[in-house]
């Protein structure tokens, strides 16, 4: 007898006009199981997602017919906050920071693990689409904001770049526990990322400067030999 694939009871848009990596996304997606349904065009994307239930949905930004910032505008203009994760070949802060502004949830350039995808997918459904922008983190007294993509504390609002703010973001996610530098660096600059692992070193310097020292307080820490990790404290103001 063949083996009954069991399923999650979790559905799946996959939006992608590259046919065999949609598929092979799919493919993965459906093994780990995910119910999937696939499209590729922007147009085909935009009517499923109207539709359709979906836990979340993966969308490519070059697309025919609408592109991916298109299609991500749309919806949330129409208040479907189903979570979305956006695939790009590009690379660049400022297509990310279009994509984060327009609403997108998450964001994966390719080429990406599969293991990393069906994590982000995974965090993702837990979060849930609710009748407005996903629900802010806390920390303390340090909350992030996902839907104007920046940070508070002690009544101070504090301007993220595209690249902090998803540093942030992993290390409140996974708050108390301590993140591993290649995890962050996986997550933040994607799994082909070739350049110099110390960048994680310069932004973790950036966060420190914006989040802690203006405050009075160590929030950012160090755990040697593990990563790094945010802990739960009151600015001193």
């Amino acid at each position: 007898m063949g083996r009954v694939r069991q399923t999650l009871g979790v559905r799946i848009l996959v939006v992608d006009d590259e046919v065999r990596l949609a598929q092979s996304i799919a493919r993965g997606l459906e093994a780990d199981g995910f119910d999937v349904d696939v499209v590729n065009d922007g147009h085909d994307g935009l009517w499923r997602a109207r539709e359709g239930s979906y836990a979340a949905i993966v969308l490519d930004i070059m697309l025919p017919g609408l592109n991916g910032y298109e299609v991500c505008r749309t919806l949330r203009e129409e208040d479907n906050w189903t979570p979305i994760l956006m695939l790009t070949a590009k690379d660049g802060e400022y297509d990310e920071a279009e994509g984060f502004e327009l609403g997108a949830d998450d964001y994966l350039r390719k080429p990406f693990s599969h293991m990393v995808l069906t994590a982000r997918l995974r965090a993702l459904a837990r979060r849930g689409s609710a009748s407005g922008p996903a629900i802010s983190m806390r920390v303390g007294d340090l909350e992030l904001d996902p839907a104007l993509r920046n940070a508070r504390r002690a009544g101070t609002t504090i301007e993220l770049t595209p690249r902090e703010y998803a540093v942030l973001e992993s290390l409140m996610r996974k708050a108390p526990d301590p993140v591993a530098k290649h995890e962050l660096i996986d997550e933040v600059w994607g799994i082909d990322f070739e350049g110099d692992p110390n960048i994680i070193e310069v932004y973790i310097g950036y966060l420190r400067r914006k989040i802690d020292r203006p405050f009075g307080v160590e929030t950012v820490r160090t755990v040697r030999g593990v990563g790094y990790q945010i802990v739960e404290l009151i600015a001193s103001l």
